[in-house]
């Protein structure tokens, strides 16, 4: 063997075992992952593949330099803060939260480690953070709406739709602590275009068709869905209700309309997901969460059920339709 052959073959032989301990003895960041929905929730499943995509995209793949642990409350809001305390006892580094009930939950079982939030409402008023700008805490993340805008925004594309609309019911979930909140939003937005809203009550399937009986029975002039994880499970049920007794209805999340709802308007949530990635990835490079400003949505998906509206018997104006996103033929 030449000489310069034996010193690589030495070199390698002394380099690459360091290599490999130096890649077994590298720390894997472990995210936990809360969420108030269904595991077996097929649009989370189509938000997590985006979540991924993006750690990826970042250099981060699971199995490798991350994993995941997940905590699913079923739809039980209560047990929320015992996932959060599982979490912590598998010592996370990070925890991902979805929605405000799970960032709660979350922030009050730990002031230290990072959490970052998706699609959360009102994180200055429920005490998450300092401020959007500056956190100053462990919390940091994606909020879902921009104060009233989005709720007045949907009612003024309803109220185009059916320009003799004089009344609107508002659905909401009351086992979610914060739809009481943004139940008085939704009426706040209406009263501003003179439109009168009532709050309807369903945390049960079956209460979904009592609701709607009584909206019915009531004459609403058409509903609006407040964005929740039971209602986006439900939503099959809640577009056949709304078709059954010839409501038009407006929702905050793209998949209900696609589900056969006359039209959504809200954040892109998957786009949520993605940007979610980045802050875990920032924060895995070493940033706070304190110094991570609170992004609000910079994304706004209209989605119009073309389909729906036939059934109903309504003319979408050409100019509405021209300022959807989506339509669905």
């Amino acid at each position: 063997m030449r000489r310069r052959e034996f010193i690589c073959f030495l070199g390698c032989g002394l380099v690459c075992p360091c290599v490999a301990l130096a890649q077994q003895g590298a720390k894997q960041t472990k995210i936990g992952w809360l969420t108030g929905s269904s595991r077996d929730s097929s649009t989370l499943a189509k938000y997590l593949q985006a979540f991924r995509q993006r750690l990826e995209q970042l250099g981060h793949v699971e199995g490798r330099d991350i994993a995941i642990e997940f905590r699913f409350a079923e739809l039980n809001f209560d047990r929320l803060p015992g996932l959060a305390t599982e979490l912590i006892e598998q010592k996370v580094d990070i925890i991902v939260t979805v929605a405000t009930p799970a960032a709660v939950a979350a922030r009050k079982a730990t002031s230290a480690i990072p959490i970052v939030a998706i699609s959360v409402t009102d994180p200055v008023g429920r005490g998450l953070v300092e401020s959007l700008a500056r956190p100053g805490g462990n919390v940091t993340g994606l909020a879902f709406g921009v104060g009233l805008d989005s709720f007045s925004k949907g009612l003024e594309f309803l109220k185009e739709a059916v320009p003799s609309l004089q009344t609107v019911a508002v659905l909401v979930n009351p086992a979610n602590p914060f739809h009481e909140a943004a139940a008085s939003q939704m009426q706040a937005a209406a009263l501003a275009l003179n439109l009168r809203g009532k709050v309807f009550l369903a945390r049960r399937p079956e209460e979904i068709a009592i609701a709607f009986e009584a909206i019915a029975q009531t004459h609403y002039g058409a509903v609006c869905i407040v964005g929740d994880a039971f209602f986006l499970l439900e939503r099959a049920q809640i577009a056949k209700l709304a078709m059954t007794y010839q409501l038009p209805s407006m929702h905050q999340l793209s998949e209900e309309a696609e589900a056969g709802g006359l039209m959504s308007y809200g954040p892109d949530v998957t786009d949520q997901y993605r940007r979610a990635a980045t802050y875990v990835d920032a924060i895995i490079k070493g940033a706070k969460p304190a110094d991570l400003p609170v992004q609000q949505p910079t994304k706004f998906q209209f989605v119009i059920n073309l389909a729906t509206a036939k059934t109903l018997g309504l003319t979408i104006p050409p100019m509405l339709l021209a300022r959807a996103d989506e339509v669905i033929e």
